[in-house]
C-alpha cells in the first residue's frame, strides 16, 4: 500500500523535491560560510543539508517539512567553534546537542509547540517572507557581500537589512538585473498560465529560472562581457578532483573535548534553539499545509536529534526544521515526505558528481526563486484577513512581523508572545465570572457565576468586584460550574466572608465553593473539594498491563459517576493529542447506539486513548464489529467489553413497529428476536416499559453472540484476561446500569 502511494505521489514529489534542493544549494553554502567564516568548511553545510532531508525526512512525522542548517544558529556556531577551539571539537557539541533532542523527545517535551499562539505564527511567516524579499534583492541586483540566506537585521558586512538596499542599488550589476527580470517573468508566467497545462506540471518553474539563468550568463560572457557574473556573484562549490581530496573535506569529531565543561554548555544551547526552531517551523509548516496534517511533535524532536547525531558525526553543521524550504515544498506541490528525501538524494548526488556545473548556476536567478517564496508567505491577503480578526488577532500579529524583521525569529516570536499573553490575559480577567444584578423588596441580589477554569490570573478581577459589592446587598458566589478554583482565589473569597462581607452587613451564599480554615498553626485546610479533580492523563502501556478487568470497570463507573455530578475530570487534550500521537493503550472497548446523546467517552468521562468506542445503532454486532473487538483486546489490550444501550432508543422503537427501510430493515432483524421475547410475555411491544424491555434483552442478546461467534474474545474471557458486560444508559438521568451477571 505504501509502495503504491510512493508511485502515485512520485509525479509531485520528485518535482518538489528537485525545487527544494534548489532553493537548499545556496541556503547550505551560504549559512556554512557565515557560521564557519572557512571556505574549507563549506561542505559541512551540504552534509547537513543531506542530513536533513534523508534522515530526519525519514524518521520526521511531518508530512511536507524540510530540515536542514538554519541561519538563526549562525552566531551560536561562530563564538561555539571560537570558545572550543576547532570546528572538529564543536562537532562533538553537535552531537551531544542531538542526544539531548531524542531525550527531550522521548520526555514529551514537543507538547511546548503547541502553546504558540496562531497570530504568533503567522506573523512570524509573513516576517520570513518579508526578510526574505529584502535579503534577497541585493543578490537580485547583483550585490553579494552578505551571504545568501542571511536573515539577521544586522549583518557581518556592517550593514543592516535596509542599508543593504542602498549599497545594492548603487554597485548593481546590469547582468544580474537581467537574469532576475527574466526570472521573475518565468515564475509567474509558470505560477499563474503554464502550470495548468499537463506539459508543464512535472517541470518545476525554478528549475527553467535555473537553467535560463545559466544560459543568459554563458550569453554575456560571449556577447557583452561587462555583464558576466562570475566569482561571488554565482554559487561556489569546492570540486574535488580525487577521492583523498573529497575526503579532506569531512571533518570528524574531536571527543577529547568532551574533558572541556563548555562542550556541555553549548551542547544544551543548540539544543534548545534548535528545538525551538524546528518546532515553532513544525506549527507553521502545518498551518501551510493545504490538508492541514498535524505533526507529531515528540517524534519530531527525537528525528531532528537523530539527524544531530548523524550530521555532527559526519561533520555537518546542526540541523532544524527550516520553514523557507517547507514552504518551498508546498508550494511545489509536495504530497508526501518523500520530497524532503528526494531533495537530498539530489543534494548529496549532484554536489559529488557535478560541482563543476553547479558552479555555473548565477545567485540572481536563485534569489528570484526565494523572493517569490517570500511573496507567497507574505501575501496582502494574509495582513487583510488578521485586520479583520479585529485587534487582539492583529496586534500580536503585526508586532511579530515587525520583530522578527528587526531582531530575529526568536527573539521577535517572544516579543510577539508577550503581546498575545497580554491579550489573554485582558480577556482573562474580563471572562472570569458573570455578572448577575437584581432587586427584590428593595434589597440588591448580586450573582458571582464563575467560570469553568478560575487561575490566580483572576484574583485581580474577582477581589475588585467583591470591594465593589454595595453595603446590605445579597451576594451569591456560583462555584457549580468551576472544575477547578484555583487556592488564590479561595483564599480571597474566605477573608471577604471573614471580614470585609460582616462590616457591610452583606449577606453572602456560596455554591461549589470550598471553604478554608485555619487550624490555628499556620495550615490552611480545604473543605470539600471533591469537585476539583486531579488532572487525568492518557493511559500507557504500563497502566494498561497493570489493569485488570475488575479494575476496567470500576474506571468506566467511577467515569460515570463524575459525568452525572457533573464533575468531569480536567484533562488537556492538545496534550493527550501528543502523548497518543505514537500510540494507544485504550483499557475498554464499547460497543454502543450511534445515538447522538450516547457518546462513550463523554457518558465515562475518558479522554483520548482511553477507550476504543464501537457504534453501531441499536448496539447489534456483526462480523466487522467483532473483529474490531477482537483487535481491541487480543492485539491492542484492552481487558474490558462493554455493549452499552440506552433508553428511548430509536432503533429499538423501530424494531418494536416493524418498520421496514432499505438497509434499515436489515439491521432491525438483529433485533428482532428480543422483539419476539417481549412479545411473548407482553401483548403490546410499543409501550414505553416494552421498549425498555427490548432494549434490555437486545444488550444480552448481543452479549450472548460475542460469545458464540468470537472464539478469541469467548476463550479470553473465559481465562479471566478480559470481561465481557452489558450496560444501560438512562437518557434522563444520565446514570449507566451495568448488567454483571
Amino acid at each position: 500500500m505504501k509502495n503504491n502511494s510512493f508511485i502515485k505521489n512520485l509525479k509531485y514529489d520528485f518535482p518538489a523535491g528537485l525545487v527544494v534542493y534548489l532553493v537548499a544549494l545556496p541556503l547550505c553554502l551560504g549559512v556554512a560560510l557565515a557560521s564557519t567564516g572557512r571556505t574549507d568548511l563549506l561542505f559541512s553545510g551540504i552534509i547537513a543539508g543531506a542530513v536533513g532531508g534523508i534522515v530526519v525526512g525519514a524518521i520526521s512525522g511531518s508530512r511536507l517539512g524540510v530540515a536542514g542548517p538554519a541561519a538563526g544558529l549562525v552566531t551560536i556556531v561562530l563564538s561555539s567553534i571560537a570558545t572550543l577551539g576547532s570546528f572538529e571539537a564543536f562537532l562533538v557539541a553537535v552531537v551531544l546537542a542531538g542526544i539531548l533532542q531524542v531525550i527531550a523527545g522521548f520526555l514529551k517535551a514537543g507538547v511546548i509547540g503547541y502553546y504558540f499562539p496562531s497570530a504568533v505564527i503567522k506573523g512570524m511567516l509573513a516576517a520570513i517572507g518579508i526578510i526574505l524579499i529584502l535579503k534577497q534583492i541585493p543578490h537580485a541586483f547583483g550585490f553579494d557581500e552578505d551571504f545568501i540566506g542571511d536573515e539577521a537585521f544586522m549583518q557581518k558586512d556592517g550593514h543592516n537589512t535596509f542599508t543593504e538596499l542602498y549599497y545594492a542599488v548603487r554597485y548593481s550589476s546590469m547582468g544580474a538585473i537581467i537574469i532576475s527580470v527574466v526570472s521573475l517573468a518565468i515564475l509567474i508566467l509558470f505560477d499563474k498560465k503554464l502550470s495548468k497545462f499537463n506539459l508543464f506540471k512535472f517541470l518545476p518553474g525554478a528549475l527553467v529560472v535555473v537553467l535560463v539563468g545559466v544560459l543568459l550568463n554563458f550569453i554575456f560572457k560571449q556577447v557583452v562581457p561587462e555583464y558576466f557574473l562570475g566569482g561571488k556573484h554565482i554559487v561556489s562549490l569546492p570540486e574535488p578532483k580525487t577521492a583523498s581530496e573529497f575526503i579532506g573535506l569531512i571533518r570528524f569529531p574531536d571527543f577529547s573535548i568532551l574533558k572541556n565543561y563548555n562542550v556541555y554548555i553549548i551542547a544544551i544551547t543548540i539544543a534548545v534553539v534548535a528545538s525551538l526552531e524546528s518546532l515553532l517551523s513544525v506549527e507553521a509548516t502545518d498551518k501551510l499545509d493545504p490538508d492541514r496534517h498535524s505533526t507529531p511533535t515528540n517524534r519530531e524532536l527525537k528525528a531532528q536529534g537523530v539527524g544531530n547525531i548523524v550530521s555532527g558525526l559526519l561533520g555537518g553543521l546542526p540541523v532544524t526544521q527550516v520553514i523557507v524550504r517547507s514552504s518551498a515544498n508546498i508550494n511545489s506541490g509536495a504530497k508526501s515526505k518523500s520530497s524532503t528525501i528526494i531533495h537530498g538524494i539530489i543534494l548529496i548526488i549532484t554536489v559529488l558528481a557535478i560541482p563543476a556545473w553547479l558552479n555555473l548556476i548565477p545567485l540572481s536567478s536563485l534569489a528570484m526563486i526565494l523572493i517569490f517564496i517570500g511573496y507567497k508567505l507574505s501575501k496582502p491577503s494574509l495582513y487583510k484577513g488578521m485586520f479583520n480578526l479585529g485587534v487582539e488577532q492583529f496586534l500580536p500579529f503585526i508586532i511579530t512581523v515587525v520583530a522578527v524583521i528587526a531582531t530575529d525569529l526568536l527573539v521577535g516570536i517572544g516579543i510577539g508572545l508577550v503581546f498575545a499573553i497580554y491579550f489573554i490575559l485582558k480577556k482573562n480577567y474580563k471572562n472570569s465570572f458573570k455578572y448577575l444584578s437584581e432587586y427584590s423588596g428593595g434589597r440588591e441580589k448580586i450573582t458571582f457565576r464563575l467560570s469553568e477554569e478560575v487561575t490566580f490570573l483572576n484574583k485581580a478581577r474577582i477581589a475588585t468586584a467583591l470591594d465593589e459589592v454595595p453595603e446590605g446587598a445579597t451576594l451569591i458566589i456560583d462555584g457549580s460550574k468551576s472544575k477547578d478554583i484555583h487556592f488564590d482565589v479561595l483564599e480571597k473569597i474566605q477573608e471577604f466572608k471573614d471580614h470585609s462581607a460582616i462590616e457591610k452587613n452583606i449577606t453572602i451564599e456560596t455554591i461549589g465553593i470550598p471553604e478554608i480554615k485555619d487550624t490555628g498553626n499556620g495550615l490552611k485546610i480545604k473543605v470539600g473539594l471533591k469537585n476539583i479533580l486531579k488532572k487525568m492523563r492518557t493511559h500507557t502501556r504500563i497502566s494498561q498491563e497493570q489493569m485488570t478487568p475488575e479494575t476496567a470497570l470500576s474506571y468506566l463507573k467511577e467515569g460515570n459517576n463524575r459525568f452525572v455530578e457533573n464533575l468531569r475530570a480536567h484533562r488537556d487534550l492538545l496534550e493527550q493529542v501528543n502523548e497518543t500521537a505514537e500510540g494507544q493503550y485504550p483499557f475498554a472497548v464499547v460497543l454502543s447506539c450511534i445515538d447522538s446523546r450516547t457518546s462513550a467517552e463523554l457518558i465515562f468521562d475518558q479522554g483520548l486513548g482511553d477507550i476504543f468506542s464501537v457504534r453501531v445503532a441499536g448496539n447489534v454486532v456483526n462480523d466487522d464489529i467483532l473483529g474490531s473487538m477482537e483487535y481491541a483486546c487480543k492485539v491492542a489490550g484492552s481487558k474490558l467489553v462493554v455493549v452499552l444501550g440506552h433508553s428511548k432508543c430509536g432503533a429499538i422503537t423501530s424494531a418494536c413497529n416493524h418498520v421496514v427501510m432499505g438497509n434499515i430493515t436489515t439491521l432491525l432483524s438483529k433485533i428482532q428476536p428480543a422483539v419476539s421475547k417481549v412479545r411473548e410475555e407482553l401483548n403490546d411491544v410499543t409501550s414505553d416499559e416494552a421498549v425498555q424491555k427490548v432494549a434490555d434483552i437486545n444488550v444480552k442478546d448481543s452479549i450472548a453472540h460475542i460469545h458464540q461467534r468470537s472464539s478469541i474474545l469467548a476463550d479470553m474471557a473465559a481465562a479471566g484476561e478480559i470481561k465481557i458486560v452489558g450496560a444501560m444508559y438512562n437518557l434522563d438521568s444520565g446514570k449507566v446500569e451495568f448488567f454483571e451477571d
